[in-house]
């Protein structure tokens, strides 16, 4: 139970609503305990007329009568007390699976690149969607039944003793058989549950990855290896859920034989008393079976009840595993951060965590606010991670990065981050219209600036051509677009945000030359008093910029303007000969 410890912080903030489903709990068993009463009563008026032929029959009539209103007027009252409890303690899950859903999602937002090359999607989702579900059968139904089972148990027990302590004792005696045998098949079911949990999450991660390469399985025409891989897959959380659903399958049926037994128990030893006039009346006798069978649902579910704390437990252990992981990148400045645009590397080293690879050795620049710094090299030459590491996506290992004279760490995360438009390598877009993919750069912008960003990024043209325009829903990740035209949405995302610095990592390469130099030139006018820096394979997108940096194995091993580069026998004058040439032959 030690894993389930960390959600009392939501009994406690629920504590008004958990202390009136308990207080509605205690009231409804008081009340269906009068059935019991009334039955051995009746059964006692029946008796005494058997006994005494001189008792009118109408007085007889009378008091069975009333006592079935009772047992009527008691039982709706129960039944309403139950439904309020259930209204209380039901809905507070519902609650607490809404605050942890949200407490997850907000982990893993704040957790750090790494986190997410470590870890598939397929897992993060079971984890938010299965694993807080079974949390959520936990501290609802698990703490209602053991809640009511508790209450039930204890005012029941007191009744039967106060009634006959002997025959009470009787009627227990199977309970200590109960105790260890939900304690083993506890055990039991808490070490299968993890295990199924485990390869739930595989079929997930499996299929999410299998949904998001469709395109690359169909053109291979690997369908039949990936059908078989599911289905091996699936056969084996199969016999996972098999092996925990035989465990589970023995509760209901060992825990009514048990209460068989009881009931065995109270006609047995009950007539033996009845006989020797222990007990004075079969009401008694008719009163304890009642007794027994109200605890035959509590004592049943115990078993229901058991086999969910321990799938919680297990739940609730995988979601502990990363809810107190520390995020890599914190914001350590909790005060706010004006960007103006400066940035400077000094001595710049990082290492992936991951892989070990030392992408940046001792990189040293600066770009000041309204310069265009230009990034090339071969591919793995460490051009992304600058981009990465001036939004702090990482930390760096070495050296400092300075924003405006202070070093990044020192700077508001969050201020920074909205300081700076960013189209990425890969461009990723959502699956919602392609206005709001533009808007998501700038959550209140008109039509007219959405326009004038796609304008801008070239891409207008093709958005109009489309039955709905700006309306038009992409597919997952932009599958509707081209390559071209997802990077130029892309774009446009980072330029309506209108921020001080713009990152723009290779999001060129699948638009062609004459598209290219109309982006450029659009550019050109909106970074006049931005800082950007253009990551790229071109020397067509580099040759504007007011310097130019040539990246080599993480060092810089060419820097310059355009002018200073060509001149130069290097990386930078045999590419800008070999494009173009390309393009002379085009």
């Amino acid at each position: 139970m030690k894993e389930l410890r960390y959600l009392n912080k939501y009994f406690v903030k629920y504590k008004y609503s958990f202390s009136l489903g308990i207080i509605f709990t205690i009231i409804a068993q008081i009340f269906s305990l009068f059935t019991p009463k009334l039955i051995s009563k009746s059964f006692k008026v029946i008796e005494s007329f058997s006994k005494d032929k001189n008792v009118a029959i109408s007085v007889i009539r009378e008091e069975l009568i009333s006592n079935i209103l009772l047992i009527i007027a008691t039982t709706i009252i129960a039944g309403f007390l139950t439904f309020l409890m259930r209204q209380t303690l039901i809905v507070m899950s519902r609650h607490i699976e809404f605050d942890l859903k949200n407490e997850v999602f907000r982990q893993y937002e704040n957790l750090s690149q790494n986190f997410y090359k470590q870890n598939r999607t397929g897992d993060l989702m079971n984890r938010i969607s299965e694993d807080v579900s079974k949390v959520r059968m936990y501290v609802g139904p698990a703490v209602m039944y053991t809640i009511n089972t508790f209450i039930r148990f204890t005012i029941v027990i007191v009744y039967m003793y106060n009634v006959s302590p002997r025959l009470t004792l009787y009627t227990i005696l199977p309970l200590p058989l109960l105790s260890y045998c939900i304690f083993k098949l506890s055990s039991e079911i808490n070490k299968r549950s993890t295990i199924f949990q485990q390869y739930l999450s595989k079929v997930s991660s499996f299929s999410q990855e299998i949904f998001s390469g469709i395109r690359v399985i169909k053109a291979y025409s690997l369908e039949d290896q990936h059908q078989n891989n599911m289905v091996n897959l699936a056969n084996e959380s199969k016999s996972k859920s098999l092996n925990l659903a035989k465990v589970q399958s023995l509760f209901g049926p060992l825990m009514l034989a048990l209460i068989g037994i009881s009931n065995l128990v109270v006609i047995y030893f009950g007539g033996l008393m009845y006989i020797d006039g222990t007990i004075k009346s079969i009401g008694t006798i008719a009163e304890f079976i009642l007794y027994v069978n109200m605890l035959t649902w509590p004592v049943a579910s115990l078993g229901w009840v058991s086999s969910m704390v321990q799938e919680a437990e297990a739940s609730q252990k995988r979601l502990n595993e990363f809810l107190k992981i520390e995020p890599e990148i914190k914001n350590n400045n909790p005060n706010k951060s004006v960007i103006e645009g400066t940035i400077s590397f000094e001595n710049v080293s990082y290492t992936y965590e991951d892989t070990n690879i030392e992408a940046l050795k001792n990189v040293t620049f600066t770009v000041k606010k309204g310069e265009t710094l230009a990034i090339l090299g071969k591919t793995g030459s460490g051009k992304s991670t600058i981009s990465s590491l001036i939004s702090r996506l990482y930390d760096v290992t070495g050296g400092k990065i300075n924003i405006d004279g202070n070093e990044i760490s020192t700077v508001n995360l969050y201020d920074l981050r909205n300081s700076i438009g960013i189209v990425p390598q890969d461009a990723f877009l959502f699956s919602d219209s392609i206005k709001n993919n533009i808007k998501f750069g700038k959550e209140n912008a008109t039509d007219e600036e959405v326009e004038s960003a796609a304008k801008n990024a070239v891409v207008h043209d093709n958005i109009i051509g489309f039955n709905k325009q700006y309306d038009t829903i992409l597919g997952e990740r932009g599958i509707t677009l081209s390559g071209g035209q997802k990077q130029r949405v892309s774009i446009a995302r980072a330029i309506i945000k209108n921020p001080p610095i713009l990152l723009f990592d290779d999001c060129l390469s699948a638009v062609d030359t004459e598209t290219e130099e109309a982006i450029l030139n659009n550019l050109s006018e909106i970074c006049k008093d931005k800082t950007t820096i253009i990551v790229s394979h071109r020397v067509s997108s580099a040759k504007n910029a007011d310097n130019i940096i040539i990246l080599e194995d993480g060092k810089i091993i060419q820097q310059g303007s355009h002018n200073q580069l060509i001149n130069q026998e290097g990386y930078y004058a045999s590419l800008y000969l070999k494009q173009l040439s390309e393009k002379e032959l085009l």
